[in-house]
């Protein structure tokens, strides 16, 4: 089970289970807890590495077995449990913390991020039951509701992750450009249509 220690502290509690985190994010434990590499995110086989190898992937994960306590904390970033219950979460995988529970992951092509540059954008998908740690920078995490009658526009650098039955499409808004003070590049922002909801950052990614 995971649980957050104040804003910035993630606790895994295990009792002869196991949970995956980022590598390099342990802080402390005590208990009779073991630790291995748990690969790379993004799935399993061949056709997952080709994946990682084609979006650049480095999600680097550690398994954390056994009976105790685990303290998590990357950056001293914020921290915010998402619930999954046969869902699908969409989610930056820079912005990935733990999981817990039946989940699986894998990758996630999500169009070309302009016609001119014909640059790929991908994000990780995490399937099943469980429970999924979110970082954010700047701030703790920040829920926007995305209806029929409402879509939902955001900036790339601030978006962390999407659940629900959502479509994304790409917006080219050169006002929005000027407003941000984007100076180079084809400025685009993430439209977002359906129901569900899509998670933010104050801080945008540098």
């Amino acid at each position: 089970m995971l649980r957050t220690n104040g804003r910035r502290v993630l606790e895994a509690h295990l009792q002869n289970t196991s949970i995956r985190a980022i590598s390099g994010s342990m802080v402390a434990y005590d208990g009779q807890v073991q630790f291995k590499s748990a690969g790379m995110g993004g799935g399993e086989g061949m056709m997952a590495g080709l994946k990682r190898k084609a979006t650049g992937e480095s999600l680097s994960l550690m398994e954390c077995t056994g009976s105790g306590v685990v303290y998590l904390a990357l950056d001293a970033q914020d921290i915010t449990l998402v619930e999954l219950n046969n869902e699908t979460l969409q989610v930056e995988s820079r912005q990935l913390l733990a999981l817990a529970g039946q989940l699986r992951m894998d990758v996630k092509f999500s169009g070309l991020r302009g016609a001119a540059s014909g640059q790929g954008l991908f994000t990780t998908t995490v399937s099943g039951a469980g429970q999924v740690a979110i970082l954010s920078a700047g701030g703790p995490l920040i829920g926007l509701e995305v209806s029929p009658q409402y879509p939902l526009v955001v900036d790339p650098d601030a978006f962390v992750a999407a659940r629900g039955q959502l479509s994304q499409s790409f917006v080219t808004d050169v006002s929005w450009a000027s407003v941000v003070g984007e100076g180079s590049g084809e400025p685009f922002s993430l439209r977002w249509d359906g129901q569900g909801a899509v998670y933010i950052q104050p801080a945008e990614r540098p």
